[in-house]
């Protein structure tokens, strides 16, 4: 192993072990990281105070922040694909939300499968925030012709079943809604209140390896408003999960 983060910790003097006694990890933990895996937030700033060396010398392909924004600018930071966004990052924007949550998306089986998710959301919605989950529906032709897109054919509605199930303890809360959708999206938007994040989608690869935005509303003729206007359009035309293929427990099987 000779990455940066091998030769920065060798330049400290220190090998797996050692660096795994200073951060209270495992030192196979280490090794990953020094093989090429990309440690937590909170790792990488321990072992930026540990080496001294700058975390983009340590990690080349870690993402840039935007430059400093103007006050005017919406533009946070732009990551390359979904899968360098840290895993964090989508728990910090829904457990920010104090009016709404909204989720427009073909699966978001990343989120359903998190167990943290359901749990913020279900807080939320109990305290009063409105959340709305709008999924793709998995018998439509759109979603249908996503996953043969994507090379995955009827894994796509596989996965927004999945999804459906993972959401589905949530519906007995009052405040929170779900919704299934039939058309082409070319974005899935994850949004509270005035934050968002924006995961483009490109042909042909699946929306782990597609661009994110993040996005924060400072004026009302701004980037933002055109996406929230967006959700709201897709919202309205789809219909409540519970009222056919979905019904609160499993969703049929494609064809059934």
């Amino acid at each position: 192993m000779n990455g940066p983060l091998a030769r920065a910790l060798r330049s400290a003097g220190l090998d797996a072990t050692g660096a795994a006694a200073r951060l209270g990890v495992d030192p196979k933990t280490v090794q990953r990281w020094m093989a090429g895996r990309m440690p937590y937030p909170r790792h990488r700033d321990a072992l930026v105070r540990l080496t001294r060396w700058a975390p983009h010398d340590l990690w080349p392909n870690l993402p840039h922040p935007a430059e400093p924004a103007r006050a005017d600018d919406e533009v946070r930071i732009v990551y390359p694909h979904r899968s360098s966004v840290p895993t964090d990052a989508w728990t910090r924007l829904l457990g920010s939300a104090e009016q709404e949550i909204g989720v427009l998306a073909y699966s978001a089986l990343f989120l359903a499968e998190d167990a943290s998710v359901p749990h913020i959301l279900r807080e939320k919605a109990q305290a009063g925030v409105r959340v709305r989950i709008a999924l793709g529906d998995p018998e439509s032709e759109h979603v249908a012709r996503r996953g043969d897109e994507e090379g995955i054919g009827d894994g796509m509605s596989a996965r927004i079943r999945t999804a459906l199930v993972g959401f589905q303890p949530l519906t007995e809360e009052p405040n929170f809604r779900i919704r299934l959708h039939d058309t082409v999206l070319y974005n899935s938007i994850y949004w509270a209140d005035h934050e968002l994040l924006v995961n483009t989608h490109i042909y042909g690869r699946p929306g782990a390896h597609a661009p994110v935005l993040h996005l924060r509303q400072v004026r009302l003729d701004g980037m933002v408003t055109t996406y929230l206007a967006s959700f709201e359009r897709v919202w309205s035309a789809a219909r409540d999960a519970a009222s056919g293929a979905y019904q609160g427990h499993e969703v049929p099987a494609r064809g059934a």
